[in-house]
């Protein structure tokens, strides 16, 4: 098993300082504290947290103010100061409004960001690179009704960006652009025939090497809607998308949706009767894709899964029963959101890393999981324990150094994605073994 251990750092009134914020570290001398005392976010739209090492080495972030503001700020690794900057006032007060971010090759920061179900997808890029203080106008990158999340990337092989968000028709949809600036036409991505309904929404996440793939993982729509809610995977590269074994089921130029039933599937819903949603997706060292998603035999039993292409078939571990949804349902009412697990985030450049939130002795605590032979055996260590808040929604930032591994995650009280009070903590991991 791998070695486990934190860097050294907390004083003992930094100590007292992450203690009184209702965070209790299990492992001795963790590096860890606040990025801000006010802030949430949905897990549909990434990267919510970016890492970049050049003149500065810092990990910038995007959420939601408990009061409706888009926030953008940072940690700064090398003296742990933090900074924010408001992107948006009035902007809802709904996590679902957090934007994403890229890093543009000259090292600006582009951020995206729409508002749950209402018009346009936006963005803005900052004037200086590793800066957020000053930004460019505003974007529009879409100006159609009804967006929600968005997943932007850029592929350095094409010279291209693009983004994906939820669309119009409530499908995965997505947009190109050349220059950052100019957009084209939006074009749906993902379509089942027979299923075009609105009320029929597969649920995305993207995954890419920054190169010339991008990773998609999505669902037939929403578990409380979808009883079999399935998981499906596929790949685009060099103009084509493709299943996990690399058969050809579309081009891009065609211009038309691709249907779930060419896609792979990671997990069929229907033998079990467990409606699944998904957390994550990235690749391996080998190029294949890794998946983490949630299986849910019921509303109260959540079980976390880490799912590998393994080049021939899909290599699939339950790393644990996670216990029931989060958010903090009052006595007596029937909560609307019970597949809102703790959650689970992959460190996309070693996706055999794994850091999530579970319920233990009634309270979301997060964990990190670890394997050195290829998801054949785990090992799991608490980062937090007997914790007065709930830890939620971990973000291990995209472009993560091996030396600097760290994860973001909500710490506070949740009722509702309209009414959420918790703050944004982040605390530093170091294995001993990448797990490669």
């Amino acid at each position: 098993m791998a070695a486990f251990f934190m860097k050294p750092f907390l004083s003992a009134v930094a100590l007292a300082r992450v203690i009184s914020m209702g965070l209790f570290l299990s492992i001795p001398n963790l590096q860890a504290g606040e990025l801000t005392n006010d802030g949430a976010w949905c897990w549909f739209q990434d990267p919510r947290a970016v890492y970049f090492s050049g003149e500065h080495e810092r990990t910038y972030a995007s959420w939601m103010q408990g009061d409706g503001q888009l926030m953008v700020g940072y940690l700064d690794h090398q003296d742990l100061s933090t900074h924010s900057v408001v992107i948006r006032d009035q902007w809802d007060i709904d996590d679902h409004n957090t934007g994403s971010l890229l890093l543009m090759p000259d090292r600006r920061l582009m951020m995206f960001y729409a508002r749950h179900n209402k018009k346009g997808l936006f963005a803005r890029i900052s004037q200086k690179p590793e800066s957020i203080d000053l930004w460019e106008p505003e974007i529009t990158v879409a100006d159609t009704p009804r967006i929600t999340y968005s997943h932007p990337v850029y592929l350095s092989e094409e010279k291209q960006y693009y983004v994906f968000w939820r669309g119009s028709t409530w499908k995965p949809t997505y947009a190109t652009s050349s220059d950052g600036q100019h957009w084209s036409e939006p074009r749906v991505l993902i379509q089942q025939q027979g299923k075009e309904a609105q009320d029929i929404r597969p649920y995305l996440k993207v995954g890419n090497d920054g190169k010339s793939k991008i990773h998609f993982v999505f669902t037939d729509g929403h578990p409380r809607n979808e009883p079999l809610n399935s998981v499906y995977y596929m790949e685009y590269s060099h103009g084509k998308f493709l299943k996990a074994d690399g058969k050809v089921i579309g081009n891009f130029s065609d211009n038309r949706p691709v249907s779930h039933k060419a896609c792979s599937v990671v997990y069929n819903a229907q033998p079990s009767g467990a409606r699944a949603w998904v957390w994550d997706v990235a690749q391996d060292s080998e190029g294949h894709p890794v998946v983490l998603y949630t299986r849910h035999p019921n509303d109260r039993d959540h079980r976390y899964h880490w799912a590998r292409w393994s080049g021939s078939e899909w290599q699939d571990v339950t790393l644990c029963q996670s216990g029931k949804w989060f958010p903090q349902t009052p006595e007596g009412v029937t909560e609307p959101e019970p597949h809102y697990s703790g959650g689970m985030s992959l460190n996309s450049e070693n996706p055999y890393q794994v850091c999530g939130s579970r319920q233990i002795n009634g309270q979301f605590e997060l964990v990190w999981w670890s394997t050195q032979d290829r998801g054949k055996q785990w090992d799991e260590k608490m980062i937090t324990q007997k914790s007065r808040n709930l830890n939620v929604r971990p973000v291990i930032p995209r472009g993560i150094s091996a030396d600097n591994v760290h994860v973001l995650f909500m710490n506070g009280h949740y009722r509702h994605y309209t009414d959420y009070h918790t703050a944004i903590h982040w605390a530093s991991i170091l294995p001993a073994s990448n797990g490669r």
